[in-house]
Order: structure tokens, then C-alpha cells, then sequence
């Protein structure tokens, strides 16, 4: 699966003999991730290529003359899909190239607060924005090669912090975790933190029992209680507008569990839940509506002006859906995520299928007789004013 690389603009810069060079703002699920010369790249690539060989996309050429504006052009989009296309094989993630840095990290970390290697893919760092009246903002997922200091750095968004999460959206996987004491102590105080936050929704005597629990201490009947919670481990959007049942409507979404929980307010004021499951989602695409011109500025994100868009089969038919939000890549990340745990309980029910479906950390080979029924896609694209 494609990652959300994004290379809007780059700028000729003079280096210390007065030579000219071209910097490019590589933005990663919206968010600058670096600025990089094209000779950094290449490196790079070399790199990459003495590990895997003729398995790299085509790197775009080197230019021996002076480029035109068009040639620069070129060579910027040729770089964004290089980027995109190098990612697409969970070898190259998995590399020493991209991740040595940041897996000693979560090394030391896992052995800090008593988290054994093998259950670190359940959890992941997230840049969490903390607003007013205790409220958070889930603003991006950090892939494994991100360092979080710098894209902490590079956010720019007052309040910011970098925060551990679990990162999988079917809820029963806590059982995975129930004979570890550090993770059943780091999802029960996300259980905690989430039903304080209302992202999760007790009823009124589900909500007297699990503070009695919580009273007692008793984390593991917390948890299992958890589970009966509606939007128990979703992760909840801030709100956004939709083009659903009419456009210019007002909506809050909660993600997890194979489904897209929408409250979306009417024009006259009255509320409409609608729930969207993901066996009926054929494909989806984030798009980036604007231009973004000022790089030196304040403005340091793609997510001023982002869209999802997804197809659903509703009556028979298929329809576009239309979610206009600034955490438009972290809700794609969701929904791979739960394509992604899907496609891992269905060959394990499945044992004579033979599909490639990623496991917490690595990913596995299993025999198919047949191919997937849906297509999921994946893409980025720069809308011109």
C-alpha cells in the first residue's frame, strides 16, 4: 500500500560558492516531513539499490545541463512518485535504511516501561494536539522510519505532543494482549482516557460498573466490560463537514471495528447517525484541493484543504462519499488498518487461501485459490487553482 507522499513545490537555493540547487518539502501524510536536494535522494537510492537491486522503481535522471521551469517540474512530480512507489514493498520498510534510528528508539522505550519487542506493533507514537477543556486532537500516525523529535518540530502546532497509542482498530485483539502487565496497563489507561473524552459511550449502568472497577483496580474485568462499550478502542475525528445526505453538513466520525460512525448534523439542527461498514467500501482517495506557495511561512502542513472521498455500495449501487477534514491521512491510515486486520482474520478462517496480509511488524505469505473482491486505492493528487 502507498504511502501519502507529497512533494507540492520546491525552490532554487544559492549554496556557499554561489551555485544554484534545487531544495524539495517532501510532506509525509500531510506534514512536512523533510526538505532534501535531489543529490540526497540519489544517494539514497544507491543505497537502496546495492540492498535490492532492480526491485527499486526508476529513479528519475540527472540532468547534466540547466534545467527549464518545466524540466523542474518534471523532475519534482518523477521524485513524489518515486517516493510513493518505494514504499510499496514491506521490505523497503522494513529495512536498515529506513528504520535503524527509529527502532532503537522504540527499543529503549519497550524496555522502559517493561513492554516486550514482540507487542510493540500493537502500539504506535501518534502527534497528539492538546485543545481547550481537555479535549485532543489525533492529528497523524508516525510511520516506523519518522523520528519523532523532528516531526514534532516540523508540525508546528501549538501544543503538540508526541503520545502512545494502540494501533489497531479491531477491539477483540486486546486478547492478544491480556498476558502482558505493561500492555494491559497502557490499553486500559487509553480505555480510561477515551470514555473521559466520550469517544467511547457507555451506557449509564455500564458507566456505574466500570467506575467500580476502576475503583478496585481491577484492569482485566475493565477491559472485558470495555468491549460491550459502543466505539470501544475507535478513534474519533474532530469535526468536519460531509456532502451526505446534502453537502455542507456538519459531521463527527469515529473510526474502528470495521466501520465509519458518522454524526452528522442536518441544516435544521437535527442529528443523523450513519454507519458506513468497511465490507461494502470498494476503494477511497485523499485529495489535496489548493496549492501551497509559501513554504517559508507559518503555513508548514498540507492539511489545510484535504478531502476523502470513498465509494460504498448502498441499495445496489455504488455512491461517492465526500468527507472534507484536516485529518483526511489519518483517517485513510484507519482504514487500511482495518483492510489490513480484515484480510489477516480471513486467512486465518480461511486457511486454503493464499493472500499477502501484513502482521503487527512483518508480514506473511498465505496460499490463495482467489483473489481479493474489492480494490483499495490509495492516491494523492494536487488540485491547480
Amino acid at each position: 500500500m502507498k504511502m501519502h507522499f507529497c512533494i507540492p513545490v520546491s525552490q532554487q537555493r544559492l549554496d556557499r560558492l554561489g551555485g544554484r540547487y534545487v531544495l524539495y518539502s517532501v510532506y509525509l501524510d500531510g506534514y512536512l516531513f523533510c526538505r532534501v536536494r535531489y543529490s540526497q535522494l540519489h544517494r539514497w537510492n544507491e543505497q537502496l539499490r546495492r540492498v535490492f537491486g532492480n526491485c527499486l522503481p526508476p529513479f528519475p535522471p540527472k540532468y547534466y545541463l540547466a534545467m527549464t521551469a518545466s524540466m523542474a517540474n518534471e523532475r519534482r512530480d518523477q521524485l513524489e512518485q518515486y517516493l510513493q512507489n518505494v514504499t510499496v514493498d514491506p521490505n523497503m520498510l522494513r529495512s536498515d535504511v529506513f528504520v535503524d534510528f527509529l527502532k532503537l528508539i522504540q527499543l529503549v522505550v519497550s524496555h522502559k516501561i517493561g513492554l516486550c519487542q514482540e507487542l510493540l506493533g500493537y502500539f504506535g507514537l501518534f502527534l497528539i494536539q492538546c485543545c481547550k477543556e481537555g479535549k485532543v486532537s489525533v492529528m497523524k500516525k508516525l510511520v516506523d522510519f519518522e523520528l519523532p523529535y523532528v516531526s514534532l518540530q516540523s508540525a508546528k502546532v501549538e501544543d503538540c505532543k508526541v503520545g502512545l497509542r494502540k494501533w489497531y482498530m479491531d477491539p477483540s485483539l486486546d486478547s492478544v494482549l491480556m498476558d502482558s502487565a505493561a500492555a494491559v496497563a497502557l490499553i486500559y489507561m487509553q480505555a480510561v482516557q477515551d470514555m473521559e473524552k466520550e469517544w467511547a459511550k457507555p451506557t449509564q449502568v455500564q458507566r456505574q460498573k466500570l467506575e467500580a472497577l476502576q475503583k478496585e483496580d481491577n484492569q482485566t474485568k475493565f477491559l472485558e466490560l470495555s468491549q460491550e462499550v459502543r466505539h470501544y478502542g475507535f478513534l474519533q475525528l474532530d469535526p468536519c463537514t460531509c456532502d451526505y445526505p446534502e453537502p455542507g453538513c456538519g459531521a463527527i466520525l469515529s473510526v474502528g471495528n470495521n466501520e465509519i460512525s458518522c454524526c452528522i448534523t442536518l441544516p435544521d439542527n437535527q442529528t443523523q447517525e450513519i454507519i458506513f461498514q468497511m465490507n461494502r467500501v470498494k476503494c477511497w482517495q485523499v485529495t489535496f484541493l489548493g496549492s501551497l506557495l509559501d513554504m517559508d511561512g507559518p503555513q508548514r502542513t498540507l492539511n489545510q484543504n484535504l478531502e476523502l472521498r470513498f465509494q460504498y455500495n448502498e441499495d445496489s449501487r455504488w455512491q461517492w462519499f465526500v468527507i472534507y477534514t484536516k485529518q483526511a491521512f489519518l483517517l485513510s491510515s484507519c482504514l487500511k488498518k482495518m483492510i489490513s486486520e480484515k484480510m489477516v482474520k480471513l486467512a486465518a478462517e480461511n486457511p486454503e487461501m493464499q493472500i499477502e496480509v501484513p502482521e503487527q511488524g512483518k508480514s506473511k505469505k498465505i496460499p490463495h485459490s482467489t483473489k481479493p473482491e474489492r480494490l483499495f486505492l490509495f492516491s494523492t493528487k494536487k488540485q491547480q487553482d
